[in-house]
């Protein structure tokens, strides 16, 4: 189970590469709990990460491409709340809780300020 953990995490993504997050763990008492604090810090960078983009690139947007995108927005949320729920429904244990859970959200979170980023360089060229 140690080996799939690490292969899952280190397959995640992106947002495997939080260093504060890995001084967080690697600083933690090696608890459950801590690393839960830990990932749910994590969490809470990426939705502030992703919520300045969304403000940045909002700003000026053409209005139908603004209701579109607030549309796309609203549906990428609903998917992104229904993610990943299986590491935390107890079946992969406490580790799948307070490590796989958050890192896959944060990896989710990171490719959609990713996508985001692209919309915004397009229309920032156009």
């Amino acid at each position: 189970m140690i080996l799939l953990g690490g292969l899952l995490l280190a397959s995640a993504g992106p947002a495997a590469a939080d260093d504060i997050y890995d001084k967080c763990i690697d600083d933690s008492d090696g608890t459950n709990t801590a690393w839960g604090a830990c990932g749910s810090e994590w969490l809470k960078r990426e939705d502030e990460k992703l919520n300045a983009v969304w403000k940045r690139i909002n700003d000026g947007l053409p209005d139908a491409t603004k209701a579109d995108l607030l549309e796309e927005q609203r549906a990428w949320i609903a998917f992104k709340e229904k993610s990943c729920r299986f590491y935390a429904n107890g079946d992969w244990g406490r580790e799948g809780q307070a490590l796989h859970y958050p890192n896959c959200l944060a990896s989710l979170i990171a490719e959609r300020i990713s996508t985001l980023e692209a919309y915004g360089a397009f229309f920032k060229q156009n």
